[in-house]
């Protein structure tokens, strides 16, 4: 059979390469309506998936849109069937369009007999489903199908006829269990005295097991769909508590910031306060310098009355300093040491933020109005009320506390 004078034709892109199955499945117009599919390999292979693709195209390509396709398939390399393709095939024989009027499978080897005589036996009426052994077979079955001169019975006997059904309806339901999970199909069960009645009986118990695990695994499926769903609400529960929390503790924080700015605030003002003091202080002192310089008296005596006034000035200058520099984060700081270590008092809490700001030891003594030798009584008591040993800092611990809050 050949069309265009006697050439087949063959088109490269109607060729699919499965490269990780080993194999190249080609489709060529014979002639008519006829297409003819098969593999090229080296070796027998495992059909897994179906190009339905290509075959859409070929038809259409050939103008084949409207009218029904004849397909000589050749099973030469095929030693294995997936349940994908069947399902493919199974697909075709029931809902490609343009259809199929004839299916003719050729070479066909015995590991994958009972799977073309089973799509045989599920074919719809309109279609004929056949099976041929070489190609020239193929296409003189395929003619006799178009031409209507098949024979149907090959003078087969009543008895071998109705063999014949009963195996094909026994295939038939296999395959639609088994590809099509039609679990709920109605089996004609043969008399007891069928030699198939066994069978179609196995069949049946088959096909109510299956349904018995589709049902618990039904079940199953529910099951975990409501477990899923509780976890999914107590996530939400949790996440929209801990919204709440967070918003509450955001609310809190917000109001620890606004009394630590109203802190800062009277500190501010009482740092202006002190500092102005401060200020007259010194200015008072330097008048009373100047006065005492102009006196006269011993000079011993009015140096040591020069020498306490200085000192005084200078005592004056240090606390003046020391007020301007206290900052905002100098206030968290001593807030934060007074939280961890409530045991300091006021005195204590103030040496230490001198002690952060590296004031020695004489300024800081002057600063509280102490003796240097009372200043190293107070560290010394200082060091354990810190809780630090033997031979750590105060200083670097400070500068550490204050780095890390």
């Amino acid at each position: 059979m050949r069309g265009n004078g006697g050439k087949i034709a063959k088109k490269i892109h109607w060729e699919s390469l499965h490269d990780d199955e080993g194999y190249v499945k080609k489709i060529r117009h014979v002639t008519g309506s006829i297409l003819h599919i098969w593999v090229e390999a080296d070796r027998d292979i495992a059909l897994s998936r179906m190009d339905t693709a290509m075959l859409d195209r070929a038809v259409r390509e050939c103008g084949l849109g409207k009218e029904a396709v004849t397909l000589l398939w050749d099973l030469s390399h095929v030693g294995e069937v997936n349940l994908s393709y069947k399902q493919s095939i199974a697909d075709i024989i029931f809902n490609w369009s343009p259809g199929l009027r004839c299916v003719v499978f050729f070479n066909v080897k015995e590991p994958v007999r009972v799977v073309v005589e089973s799509f045989i036996a599920i074919v719809p009426e309109g279609i004929d489903a056949i099976m041929a052994t070489t190609y020239e077979d193929a296409e003189a079955k395929a003619e006799a199908v178009l031409g209507g001169t098949q024979e149907e019975k090959n003078g087969r006997t009543a008895a071998e006829c109705s063999q014949i059904r009963a195996k094909n309806e026994f295939l038939a339901a296999v395959a639609r269990i088994s590809w099509m999970n039609m679990l709920d199909q109605h089996i004609a069960i043969p008399s007891p005295d069928n030699r198939f009645h066994l069978f179609f009986k196995a069949v049946e118990a088959m096909q109510s097991d299956l349904r018995a695990k589709e049902s618990e695994k039904e079940m199953e499926l529910d099951k975990l769909k409501q477990e899923l769903e509780q976890r999914l609400t107590h996530m939400v529960i949790k996440m929209n508590a801990q919204t709440e929390l967070n918003k509450k503790s955001g609310r809190d924080f917000e109001k620890e910031i606004a009394e630590l700015k109203a802190r800062i605030a009277t500190q501010d003002m009482e740092l202006t306060r002190v500092s102005t003091a401060i200020a007259e202080k010194t200015t008072a002192l330097r008048n009373l310098l100047d006065q005492i310089y102009a006196l006269d008296i011993d000079p011993t005596q009015k140096r040591q009355m020069t020498d306490s006034c200085l000192s005084l000035i200078e005592t004056e200058t240090i606390e003046k300093r020391l007020n301007i520099e206290l900052t905002e984060a100098d206030s968290v700081f001593l807030s934060k040491l007074q939280k961890k270590h409530p045991n300091l008092n006021q005195r204590e809490l103030r040496i230490s933020l001198l002690v952060k700001l590296n004031y020695d030891t004489r300024e800081i003594a002057r600063s509280v109005g102490i003796s240097t030798r009372g200043m190293e009584s107070i560290r010394y008591r200082m060091h354990k009320k810190l809780g630090l040993g033997k031979h750590q800092s105060i200083k670097t611990y400070l500068s550490d506390l204050a780095v890390t809050m």
